[in-house]
């Protein structure tokens, strides 16, 4: 039991027998009892204070017993309270109140002890109902600490997944520069990649950063990407106020746009365009990715390409962190171009939202 826990205890455990005694005290008033009434109902809280001490010793000792044990326990340890607290009512009563008669007959003594078991009882289902209730409260939050901890260790682990995907992609690039002796653009996107990479793993996988962070991420990365295929490669980054201090999962963007050079751009000879828009709508962040190449069947979440991965991945981030909250869908209209829909609720970083309006317009 915590300090805390046991000081509150203490509290309420005087309290009701402080008040218990000063209820018997005007209640004995009220029956005509002289003044000095008083000291039996000291003597009657006093009692009933140690006594229910002697049951939660019981109770605790006997908490993790077996459901019949704890009763048959229980059960008995009432019943020899209530006879010795009876009894010892019936012996200050004659002895503290000279104006009281014995009882006519047994059942008056058994009235001593009914009384007893009755306030015995009362205070026992008073002390098991808090317990129990302290209890499933902290049965509670150790189970959502225990699926934090379980949704905090998958989002590291969807998150992580992501450097492999990209760092092999990006070195089979810089290779491919090496083996065409154009070094100069391998020294460069190595640096790149450096300023990349840094930026990823210094970010912790379970916080979030604000869209106009993750935009800042997505522009390292298609700085690595201008150097492969120049002029093939053309971005358009649009995103309005206030939705870039909107606070979003870190490098949520970056397998779609992956997949988006892979097929859109990489795959033809003429290159391709990638879009990215942002908008706030209601208390939702939309956030559309779309690129104008062939459309492909590949470029699914469930297919067993990269494409596949990364974008698995992504809605598997999504419904970690939002359930359903979230939307998230991929579309070919036409069979031409793919344009890749993110929704989830928008949520204004304190530290970066500002009044002002940040449009980003890029044109590579």
């Amino acid at each position: 039991m915590t300090t805390t826990t046991t000081r509150q205890f203490w509290i309420l455990q005087t309290a009701v027998w402080l008040g218990y005694g000063i209820e018997t005290y005007f209640a004995g008033l009220g029956m005509g009892r002289p003044v000095g009434y008083y000291q039996l109902a000291v003597f009657d809280a006093l009692c009933g204070f140690v006594l229910t001490l002697v049951i939660r010793q019981g109770l605790k000792y006997s908490w993790n017993w077996p459901l019949r044990a704890r009763l048959w326990t229980g059960g008995g340890l009432l019943i020899a309270v209530s006879v010795v607290y009876g009894y010892m009512w019936a012996i200050a009563i004659y002895h503290m109140c000279t104006e009281c008669k014995p009882p006519p007959s047994a059942l008056g003594y058994l009235s001593f002890f009914a009384g007893a078991l009755y306030l015995m009882i009362a205070w026992t289902g008073g002390y098991v109902g808090i317990k129990l209730a302290r209890q499933l409260q902290q049965e509670k939050e150790t189970a959502l600490q225990a699926t934090a901890m379980a949704h905090q260790a998958q989002l590291r682990m969807l998150r992580y997944q992501l450097n492999p995907h990209f760092l092999f992609n990006t070195l089979n690039a810089i290779s491919t520069l090496i083996l065409d002796d154009r070094r100069d653009q391998a020294n460069g996107m190595v640096g790149a990649l450096s300023a990349f990479l840094r930026y990823s793993l210094d970010n912790n996988p379970e916080q979030k950063v604000t869209l106009d962070q993750e935009i800042g991420a997505i522009k390292r990365y298609l700085a690595i990407e201008q150097l492969r295929f120049g002029e093939r490669l053309k971005v358009g980054i649009l995103v309005t106020p206030p939705a870039g201090s909107a606070r979003v999962p870190s490098l949520i963007l970056q397998p779609l746009i992956e997949n988006a050079v892979k097929y859109a751009v990489s795959k033809r000879e003429e290159g391709g365009r990638i879009e990215i828009v942002a908008r706030v709508d209601g208390d939702m962040l939309d956030i559309t990715l779309r690129d104008d190449g062939p459309g492909s069947a590949d470029y699914q979440p469930h297919s067993r390409g990269g494409a596949g991965v990364g974008l698995a991945n992504t809605r598997e981030r999504l419904r970690v962190l939002y359930g359903a909250w979230h939307e998230f869908t991929i579309r070919s209209p036409r069979r031409q171009g793919t344009e890749v829909h993110l929704a989830f609720p928008f949520e204004r970083s304190s530290t970066e939202a500002s009044t002002d309006a940040h449009t980003h317009t890029d044109r590579r």
